[in-house]
Formats: structure tokens, sequence, C-alpha cells
């Protein structure tokens, strides 16, 4: 049996568990290819993104290996410095 069968009924929501991910590359004018339900960073440092609610901001000083918790529309290279940054879905 497929593992796939076992969750054929299951909905995906904000409080289960990551189910993909993809590379971030910065961008000052694209958008991300889906809304994040949070990302991660592989090199320290600032982040700057605008969230689902059209908000832009700068998260200062981030630590590599963290799930940051945010929903991101964008992340901007100017104002980024983290590297190897991952949008969790």
């Amino acid at each position: 049996m497929p593992i796939t069968d076992n969750f054929r009924d299951y909905t995906a929501g904000l409080t289960g568990p990551i189910c993909g991910a993809f590379d971030v590359v910065p961008d000052d004018a694209a958008d991300l290819p889906q809304v994040t339900r949070g990302f991660m960073i592989g090199g320290p440092g600032d982040v700057a993104v605008t969230l689902k609610s059209g908000d832009a901001i700068t998260l200062v000083e981030l630590m590599a290996g963290v799930v940051y918790p945010f929903r991101v529309a964008q992340v901007r290279g100017t104002g980024t410095t983290a590297t190897g940054i991952k949008g969790l879905v």
C-alpha cells in the first residue's frame, strides 16, 4: 500500500508538519513560487521579506538551522545577507 493511501483524507494545515521545501533565491522583483509556512537559512544574517499580508520587513541577525514561522511571499535581494534560504511549505 502506498504511503499516501494512509493520508488520503488528511488536510494539510498550518499546524501540521512541513510537507515540502524549495530553494529561495532572493529577488527584489519576483515573488516566491508559493507563500511559505516558514523558512530556514543555512548561513546566518538578515532576511528582507514581504509577508503574505504585504508588509515589508527585515528580520535581522537570524541564526542558521532555525525554522522561522513566517508566511513569506517574497525574499528581497536588497537587505538580505543570509545564505542557503529554504522555503518551507
